[in-house]
């Protein structure tokens, strides 16, 4: 039987948020025991920890993304890979996978050079601005210096085999990816809290983050990797891996470079905030900030799960489809955010006070602001990634400006302005009000509709 793109549906869709239950309520399970064991400032390094290793994400530069969506192309039959829009191919068309094939090994050449460089990046940028961070820390050095170190580590390994990922997702297997991260996060659960009531502090956390990492690694091999699969790539000769390269690196560098742009609107607040703010108020904002993220990974299942099928219907010209997943994708988008945001200003700090929390969120009224940007600002990304899929990048240079104006406002409100908290949250709502919040939705909407 040929492979195809695994068939989406309930089940899937079901697991996509059994997956995402089980990783909210395993980091539910596990902040707890963070903000109860840890001083505020050792939360805020953690919550640094976690922008940088954000911020090393980003030299993936759009390529995972752009991998994963071409992978989908051609397990829908294509036998051609384009810079700019989608070759189309019949229902049912078989496999080119000498393309496969040369895709692959484009993919573990490029993100071989990628982990070097992050190494190159960390080793030396990284930890000059990690050693002035810890002239501000009262806590364990020590303890700080092993958990960065141990950080580089990750990083690097995470990037190598970043493009396994992109095999998943790329052939349709939500549910077995699922699978795998709900494994790989009991994993690290339960040895991170193990290791903190041990006494290693922040080395809890990033050892355990490393061990799953390399669990979930070994089983995407394993899951992507068939019998039938490795027989099919081992009888043929692969295509120009250069050729991929070429086709796949246009548009890959306009997502790296929208993404950029979304790093210094979502996360540069963390990492420039630190400058002028305490740890402490860095961690009330970092702790919110991270209980938001789940919140719109909650929020985002049904996108995320419904990704290959995305490509599959820009691939096929099937715009009914597109229809259905646009109205399912943005409805379940804004629901998941109104019931949670109703439970987390009503239940947030009284679970924190529950279990003797060191760090609170921010106050209600802010809250309320950033769930409101929040939702915007994921539903934004939702009509972007429709426009993705169909291999075409308008927004890279509106992305780059509101990340741009992100970090200036930033800057004003912080330093002359002194707004604290508020400036961190207000910056980059400003920037994306003024363009990108309404833009995408209303390009796929008169796409779609033709309104």
């Amino acid at each position: 039987m040929a492979e195809k793109i695994e068939h989406i549906g309930k089940r899937e869709i079901a697991w996509s948020y059994i997956g995402t239950a089980f990783m909210i309520g395993a980091g539910v399970l596990l902040l707890p025991f963070i903000l109860h064991k840890m001083p505020q400032e050792t939360v805020g390094i953690w919550n640094i920890f976690q922008t940088i290793t954000a911020l090393v994400a980003l030299l993936d530069f759009g390529f995972r993304p752009s991998f994963a969506r071409n992978i989908s192309y051609i397990f829908s039959g294509v036998t051609r890979l384009q810079r700019d829009g989608v070759a189309h191919a019949d229902a049912g068309a078989a496999v080119d996978y000498g393309l496969l094939k040369g895709t692959l090994v484009a993919m573990r050449r490029f993100y071989r050079w990628m982990a070097i460089a992050v190494f190159v990046l960390l080793a030396t940028a990284g930890t000059a601005y990690f050693y002035y961070i810890l002239s501000k820390y009262s806590g364990d050095r020590t303890d700080a210096m092993i958990a960065w170190l141990l950080l580089i580590a990750i990083n690097c390994y995470n990037l190598y085999t970043l493009y396994y990922d992109a095999l998943l997702t790329g052939k349709g297997y939500i549910r077995q990816s699922q699978q795998i991260n709900i494994f790989g996060q009991a994993v690290y659960v339960s040895l991170a809290i193990g290791l903190i009531y041990a006494g290693f502090g922040l080395t809890a956390i990033v050892a355990s983050q490393f061990v799953s990492t390399v669990i979930r690694r070994v089983l995407t091999y394993r899951v992507f990797f068939t019998s039938e699969l490795k027989a099919r790539l081992a009888a043929v000769e692969p295509q120009e891996p250069k050729a991929v390269l070429s086709a796949i690196t246009p548009n890959a560098v306009k997502i790296g470079l929208t993404q950029l742009g979304g790093f210094c609107v979502n996360k540069s607040a963390v990492l420039i905030g630190s400058a002028f703010l305490t740890l402490e108020e860095v961690a009330c904002y970092g702790i919110t900030m991270q209980v938001m993220d789940i919140l719109a990974r909650c929020a985002t299942v049904f996108y995320q799960s419904y990704l290959p099928k995305l490509a599959q219907c820009r691939a096929e010209n099937d715009l009914t489809g597109l229809r259905r997943y646009y109205l399912l994708c943005t409805g379940s988008l804004i629901a998941v955010y109104m019931a949670g945001g109703a439970a987390w200003l009503l239940l947030g700090n009284w679970a924190l006070d529950l279990i003797h929390s060191q760090t609170h969120f921010v106050p209600a009224m802010m809250l309320c602001v950033m769930l409101l940007i929040s939702t915007l600002e994921h539903n934004h990304a939702v009509s972007a990634g429709f426009i993705m899929a169909d291999n075409k990048i308008p927004f890279f240079i509106p992305s780059l400006v509101s990340g741009a104006a992100t970090i200036l406002l930033l800057l004003v409100f912080l330093s002359p302005l002194q707004m604290g908290i508020w400036g961190l949250i207000l910056a980059p709502g400003i920037a994306q009000l003024a363009y990108q919040n309404w833009k995408w939705p209303s390009v796929v909407i008169k796409e779609l509709w033709g309104k």
